[in-house]
């Protein structure tokens, strides 16, 4: 009784939109038309198939999308962990104070942070161009230049999400035996050893956890480059999802769109089992 509630709006929200996509990516199903051929596999042979509008779109937003996530995901990881450790050095008093203003971020929507960077980062009327121009420099193209919309977008996106990875990673530090750092500094070992020879190991099912999530997250990007870059500058930053939804909402394609989404599940599902396999592989390895 006590996990019903949950149980229901699990089925209801997760498992049952999950059944009827995989349906309906069987079939060739268009919003216009009340006529739905069922069509088995034909829609995935499509995307698979080079040539065809549907591969080109969804291999140009998995390429575009694999760029955000190696762009991404190592300083999410990187950033996350040295806040951590940044935070546990400081003094107690301020630590909850610090800790918080980090973490507010994560706690506005995106569409709220993608108009804060697009205030910012604006070409002609950016705040940070204006700054840029009363030292007498030229307007820097942060969201027309592909490059530069990349590092943009991934900016944007760290400021937003690392509070969240510095949480958990706060978190596992703490649980950190003293004990083995004591012992390390009678042996005379360095802040760097302790890192690499204490901590790291600890904290490895955590660092395991915050990259498989980081990951899946960064493939399911759309909020930031839809409003910061509506896919721009041409398509260059027009990732998968944005490729499903205008399959599926442009072009009226719902069937192909959700073959495109199961296809986009399987690959989130194979570089996570990798994730974990490399880095359990790894720890045996060592």
């Amino acid at each position: 009784m006590f996990v019903l509630p949950y149980l229901i709006v699990f089925v209801l929200f997760l498992i049952f939109p999950l059944i009827y996509g995989l349906w309906i990516s069987l079939h060739n199903w268009n919003l216009i038309s009340e006529d739905h051929q069922f069509n088995g596999l034909q829609n995935y042979f499509q995307i698979l198939k080079p040539g065809t509008a549907e591969h080109d779109l969804f291999f140009h937003g998995l390429i575009n999308t694999l760029k955000f996530v190696v762009f991404s995901v190592p300083f999410l990881l990187i950033f996350g962990l040295g806040l951590a450790l940044l935070l546990n050095s400081l003094p107690d008093k301020v630590k909850g104070f610090f800790r918080t203003i980090f973490f507010i971020p994560y706690s506005i929507s995106v569409s709220i942070v993608a108009v804060l960077w697009l205030w910012m980062l604006d070409t002609n009327s950016g705040l940070v161009n204006q700054m840029l121009s009363k030292f007498g420099l030229g307007a820097i193209p942060w969201l027309t230049s592909e490059s530069l919309a990349w590092f943009s977008i991934v900016l944007a996106t760290l400021w937003w999400t690392v509070g969240f990875n510095m949480v958990i990673f706060i978190n596992a530090l703490n649980d950190v035996s003293e004990e083995m750092y004591e012992a390390a500094d009678i042996d005379g070992a360095t802040s760097v050893d302790k890192f690499r020879f204490i901590t790291l190991p600890t904290i490895k099912p955590v660092l395991l956890f915050v990259l498989v999530t980081s990951t899946i997250a960064s493939f399911n990007v759309y909020g930031q480059p839809y409003l910061m870059t509506r896919g721009g500058p041409g398509d260059s930053t027009e990732v998968l999802l944005m490729g499903i939804v205008k399959q599926a909402f442009t072009l009226r394609e719902i069937g192909s769109a959700s073959a495109m989404a199961v296809l986009m599940t399987l690959i989130i599902i194979c570089i996570s089992i990798f994730q974990f396999i490399f880095l359990n592989r790894k720890e045996k390895v060592s």
